[in-house]
């Protein structure tokens, strides 16, 4: 994390390096460090992560707390989304949301829960729904077993548009991965089809999942810039240069949010050693999304 925020931080290089120089000019050339505080850096701003998880590949209440306090991460959304290839019966939504409604319970001051559901089972994630917002849930995360565009969908996001609350839908960022990774199945989620969503519903909130988190963040960006209600998070632990800037220029600074789907220092690192303004990065880290939960009263003070 330290290499990738050199720039970002303040080194500064004696004029020798930045060029082909003769050998005689070089002698002598000194190069001047700026020291940095690098944490505190990191800490000098809230964050809410927007993408995490409960009990996927070993994340736990006190390995996702550990990653939060040496990052000054205040809160994280978490959610359990079924597993990939499983049949998405409600036993198997409801026993995720279990897990979640647990951890928010034990920690109800640093975690979101966010609920995953099936729309294919109609009545039981109308049910799901109801017992998640009573238990203080503020949203939704779903993985594959519907497309975000499918008419399956709509009354659930009619439902979600009332309540105010945002949906996140997990996607391999663009074709070439559902090309190139067997693990991505045949009704995930594109760019393309949150394009299409989105108009059909302009009232809803949507979150575009993980742009570090695949090989097509460029397609994905220009495909979603003209959709003002989807929102795009960072998360993912691909470290590609000028990545953070891009999706500034696409997406813009009040909708891209930050998040870590458990890469957490790549996740802030991003952040931190992306070009951009200090008001950006606050918005980015923290602003943004506490923005989402003001809608609905669940804002961090």
């Amino acid at each position: 994390m330290g290499g990738t925020v050199a720039s970002a931080a303040g080194i500064l290089i004696g004029s020798g390096l930045l060029g082909f120089r003769r050998k005689e000019e070089m002698e002598g050339a000194s190069i001047v460090i700026k020291k940095v505080d690098l944490m505190a850096e990191v800490k000098k701003y809230r964050k809410i992560d927007s993408h995490a998880h409960f009990g996927l590949a070993g994340a736990t209440n006190l390995s996702n707390l550990n990653y939060a306090d040496r990052l000054g991460i205040d809160r994280l959304v978490i959610s359990k989304p079924m597993a990939p290839g499983s049949k998405g019966l409600p036993e198997e939504f409801r026993a995720c949301n279990d897990a979640i409604i647990s951890a928010v319970k034990q920690y109800p001051d640093r975690f979101f829960g966010q609920l995953t559901l099936n729309p294919t089972y109609r009545t039981e994630s109308f049910e799901e729904i109801k017992r998640c917002v009573d238990h203080g849930f503020t949203g939704m995360k779903l993985y594959n077993h519907v497309k975000i565009n499918s008419p399956l969908f709509y009354p659930i996001i009619e439902k979600f548009i009332d309540l105010k609350m945002i949906i996140l839908m997990h996607s391999p960022i663009g074709k070439a991965r559902i090309k190139y990774n067997p693990r991505e199945p045949l009704n995930i989620s594109i760019p393309e089809d949150f394009v299409d969503i989105a108009k059909r519903y302009p009232e809803a909130m949507f979150q575009f999942a993980h742009t570090a988190g695949g090989i097509d963040w460029e397609d994905a960006c220009k495909a979603l810039q003209h959709s003002p209600n989807v929102y795009v998070d960072l998360s993912g632990s691909n470290n590609i240069a000028n990545m953070v800037e891009f999706a500034l220029r696409y997406i813009g600074e009040d909708r891209l949010l930050f998040g870590c789907d458990s890469s957490f220092y790549q996740g802030v690192g991003h952040l931190i050693s992306a070009k951009m303004t200090e008001a950006q990065r606050k918005k980015i880290f923290f602003e943004n999304y506490n923005n989402i939960l003001r809608k609905i009263g669940k804002h961090v003070d």
